[in-house]
């Protein structure tokens, strides 16, 4: 089987910065998820999308190089900038069908591809095991939804944080969010996570479904401007829409090729 395959940096206009996934693009429907698993383990991306394009329908899947995920922002954006500039889809609107997160979409406005989201609002919550030692500092704040959203007072806390991957695996998540208010942009933030075979993800769409309504709430302003301060490091044009998240950015092209298998 050959299955045409792109890589893409998103949340980025530049290439070798923001986050790269993998898209295979499958006319043909479903191969077993362990064929998935298995391409997704050797692109060794933090998340490869699976898309299959049938009838003007789109479904999606997501793989980490360890696990199938419930929802990928970057992973998310790269079929849709894929179907819209590389396979010369019409329309400024692409809706995906997923497995785990019902139909997420992307739009189209100019130069910038927005993801439509659930929004995930946190809720406070106690704080996992070993949290200082993990970390490094205690957070000013401690929340919860599908993963842990830790609130620190300076952007400084975010950009020197060395965390203890090793002490992560024990806490019982996915993901852990680290955040502060940003001193060029309204919040920062660094996303980790050890337990789906990415100690830290360069830049982060589904973080964003928790921390978007969090500082929407505590800076009373719908329209939000998001730096994520990766090693790579990414940009996200961010608003809260009540139950739904809007998470705006760039991609670009990296490579062009095909997968056998």
């Amino acid at each position: 089987m050959k299955i045409p395959y792109y890589h893409v940096d998103v949340f980025t206009d530049q290439l070798f910065k923001g986050n790269p996934a993998g898209v295979c693009l499958l006319p043909s429907g479903w191969p077993a998820a362990e064929l998935m698993q298995q391409i997704a383990f050797e692109n060794n991306l933090s998340e490869t999308a699976f898309v299959v394009c049938q009838g003007g329908a789109f479904e999606l899947r997501w793989f980490t190089p360890t696990v199938e995920v419930d929802l990928c922002g970057h992973a998310t954006v790269a079929p849709a900038h894929v179907l819209f500039n590389e396979t010369g889809l019409d329309g400024d609107l692409i809706e995906f069908k997923t497995k785990s997160s019902g139909i997420v979409s992307v739009e189209r406005k100019g130069d910038r591809l927005i993801l439509d989201f659930p929004s995930r609002p946190p809720v406070a919550c106690e704080a996992p095991t070993e949290l200082e030692n993990t970390l490094g500092k205690k957070p000013a704040e401690i929340w919860r939804a599908r993963d842990y959203l830790l609130v620190f007072a300076d952007e400084d806390d975010i950009r020197n944080m060395k965390p203890d991957f090793v002490r992560m695996l024990n806490w019982d998540c996915l993901g852990v969010i680290v955040t502060a208010p940003g001193k060029t942009a309204d919040f920062v933030s660094r996303f980790f996570a050890p337990r789906a075979g990415v100690n830290e993800d360069p830049v982060t769409g589904s973080s964003h479904s928790t921390l978007i309504p969090y500082w929407a709430k505590r800076l009373k302003k719908t329209d939000l401007h998001s730096l994520q301060l990766s090693a790579r490091g990414g940009e996200l044009f961010c608003q809260d829409a009540g139950d739904r998240v809007k998470i705006g950015g760039k991609a670009v092209t990296y490579s062009r090729g095909e997968i056998n298998v």
